[in-house]
């Protein structure tokens, strides 16, 4: 698995599969950071949440967007249907259930061939 090409670029298509491990391995990183932060005593004057997770958080925003953006290219939608997720209570099923949990397009797409291929 190439994941500089899963984390950074906006372009082509992944599989279900790999937007579940790249979501997993953000989410990953984030509790770790979150861990070590607590362990390190790192916090902004008591805050639940300190300076280490604050960092990983906002790198994992740019890289989750690069995730959805390929798996919204395998529905052979534009990655600017990730804003969908702001729609209150309907958005984020949409968006979990349009990008985890629906097969991609069958064959090349105008982002690219099929990642199953």
């Amino acid at each position: 698995m190439d994941w500089r090409h899963l984390f950074t670029s906006f372009q082509g298509r992944i599989s279900r599969a790999k937007f579940w491990v790249g979501t997993g391995a953000l989410l990953a990183a984030s509790i770790v950071a979150l861990m070590l932060d607590n362990l390190l005593g790192i916090t902004f004057d008591g805050a639940p949440v300190g300076v280490l997770f604050t960092l990983v958080w906002c790198a994992s925003c740019y890289f989750a967007l690069a995730v959805y953006a390929k798996r919204w290219h395998d529905r052979d939608k534009s990655g600017w249907w990730t804003l969908i997720a702001l729609v209150p209570f309907i958005g984020i099923v949409w968006f979990i259930v349009e990008i985890g949990i629906l097969e991609g397009t069958q064959g090349a797409n105008r982002y690219g061939p099929d990642p199953l291929a």
